[in-house]
């Protein structure tokens, strides 16, 4: 008995010990780069959670429901203006799927871009990507879903049980065939699939970022939704040592809290400069959509430019400096000299654009014109050489053609954002890059 009863006592010391030992290891200070790791990679799945937020308080959502953009419309941050936007959130379980119904589209780009929820890009349905099925009936379904497909269905396997489409269909000078092709997208569900909220986060903006509230009820984040980036358990790990730091008590949380304040703006400042090669004073951001572990870029992404496709549909350019790196200003005047034998047109299958748009918050900029972009389609007039100049500024500059003007709002700082859609290989690999954004004196009154 004496025995049994020091060996239970042992045991319980031991218990003891290691539960001290482990609640002293979860709550142990954390350094640094720990913040900063921490906070970046769990940002990329709240800027996620908050686009979800923000599409469920939308008039008559639903999951499994298509929302028609009208033409020239898009509520999330650097849209797309030369298509007919589309979108959906797609919910299935291990007994539902969703049914997306992709029409026929000949002559014009579309593709049905389809998103995990931290942003990585599960598919693109198309004729480039699916040439043995570019279009007809596909069923969205969980990982290991038991649901049974019908025949001549095609499967595509999520990440987890919700998943983002984002869809385009060039409107090519034709917006009446662009919404029939539109609305000639379906979903339907095979089975009533349960759909799981969001986890609880504040709404916050890009100037004002989530703090260290990002860390409260860490797991439940993570758990949401399954991230495929390798080394995403490392820095999910990061995520938790973290989190259980700040919970330790009101020193350690507002410890995190002010550290967090560098690294925040340190994140803003780069984003769009060192998240991806910077060349001629653009961000080329080739490698969007999959990211592998650059995990920074991938929030970097989802902060600037939400749902960013894959880089053999879209190679995106973006511009926050001119030619002197200095911070675009929209009261200041600006050109873009394409060469002759530079012009946008040469370096793309699809079609080209370029869009206007407030920093930092990343959406259009109202103007009195509604002119918000150019593509390949307006009317632009182009040099005697050959040359295509675009002019930026609050008013139309001299020397350039008001057709060419894209305006600026007085006072306020910019961001130009050039899109490459299905890009020659010199764009993907960042060699040809649009010109850097020059400015100039002389803005007409």
């Amino acid at each position: 008995m004496g025995t049994t009863l020091t060996r239970k006592l042992g045991l319980t010391v031991l218990a003891l010990i290691t539960a001290t030992s482990l609640a002293a290891a979860q709550t142990a200070p954390v350094t640094d780069k720990d913040i900063d790791d921490a906070y970046v990679y769990l940002l990329g799945r709240a800027l996620v959670i908050r686009q979800e937020m923000i599409d469920r308080s939308g008039p008559d959502f639903s999951y499994n429901w298509i929302k028609y953009n009208p033409l020239g419309s898009a509520d999330f941050v650097n849209p797309n203006f030369d298509v007919a936007y589309l979108e959906a959130w797609f919910a299935t379980d291990d007994k539902a799927a969703a049914l997306l119904e992709i029409p026929q589209v000949k002559g014009r780009y579309y593709t049905a871009q389809i998103l995990d929820e931290w942003g990585e890009v599960i598919v693109n349905i198309n004729e480039r990507t699916f040439p043995t099925k570019p279009y007809g009936t596909f069923a969205l379904v969980k990982p290991g879903s038991t649901v049974v497909v019908p025949p001549g269905v095609g499967r595509i396997e999520l990440h987890s049980g919700k998943a983002k489409m984002l869809a385009r269909v060039e409107i090519k000078g034709d917006p009446d065939g662009a919404l029939a092709l539109q609305r000639a997208f379906k979903v339907t569900t095979l089975g009533t699939p349960e759909a799981a909220p969001p986890p609880p986060l504040p709404m916050f903006g890009n100037q004002d970022l989530v703090g260290v509230e990002i860390f409260d009820d860490a797991d439940a984040k993570l758990a949401s939704a399954l991230d495929v980036a390798p080394g995403a358990a490392e820095m999910q790990q990061k995520v938790r040592a973290v989190s259980a730091y700040a919970a330790s008590g009101a020193g350690a949380r507002a410890q995190v809290d002010e550290k967090l304040r560098n690294v925040i703006r340190r994140f803003r400042e780069d984003a769009l400069t060192k998240s991806a090669p910077y060349r001629n004073h653009w961000l080329c951001a080739t490698g969007s959509g999959n990211y592998g572990g650059d995990f920074r870029r991938r929030t970097a992404a989802n902060y600037a430019g939400i749902w960013a496709n894959t880089s053999d549909e879209v190679v995106y350019f973006v511009a926050t400096r001119d030619a002197d790196e200095k911070p675009l200003d929209g009261s200041k005047g600006y050109v873009l000299h394409f060469a002759a034998n530079q012009l946008p047109e040469a370096v793309v299958d699809a079609y080209w654009s370029v869009i206007l748009v407030g920093v930092p918050d990343y959406r259009v900029v109202p103007n009195p014109l509604n002119r918000f972009n150019f593509n390949n389609l307006s009317t632009l007039t182009k040099e005697a050489d050959g040359s295509l100049k675009i002019a930026v500024g609050p008013k139309p500059v001299a020397g350039i053609p008001e057709t060419n003007w894209l305006p600026s709002a007085d006072g306020r700082p910019f961001s130009l954002t050039f899109r490459a859609y299905v890009p020659k290989d010199a764009v993907e690999r960042c060699e040809w890059t649009p010109p850097s954004v020059t400015r100039i004196e002389g803005a007409r009154p």
